[in-house]
């Protein structure tokens, strides 16, 4: 998957709009960031921290805690060039709606 494919695929869940912060794009809805875009060919999804557990033990290649106490809080690394397209667009919608107020993602179904 291509930067530009992951970011056409965030603007399409509802509600989200791009910003950002401390030098990188991010991609929130109102206030509350679900996912940056630090660097070309990673991404950073805001998980529970059991959601990150499972994820980090299901594709370790793909996957990283972000080092220190946000990746404690569940922040997570994810190298989306290479990786199962299905893979991102569920983790993304998971990091999506840990983070939409709960009317919204209520409204949008499957997102």
């Amino acid at each position: 998957m291509l930067t530009e494919e992951i970011e056409k695929l965030a603007l399409s869940l509802p509600g989200t709009q791009e910003n950002a912060h401390f030098g990188a794009r991010d991609f929130r809805v109102g206030k509350r960031i679900f996912m940056t875009l630090p660097e070309a060919g990673r991404a950073v999804f805001k998980f529970t921290p059991d959601q990150q557990r499972m994820l980090l033990e299901m594709e370790p290649g793909v996957c990283a805690a972000v080092p220190g106490g946000w990746g404690a809080r569940g922040w997570t690394s994810f190298y989306f060039v290479g990786a199962d397209e299905e893979l991102v667009r569920q983790s993304m919608e998971t990091a999506w709606r840990n983070v939409a107020p709960r009317s919204l993602v209520a409204k949008n179904g499957r997102h």
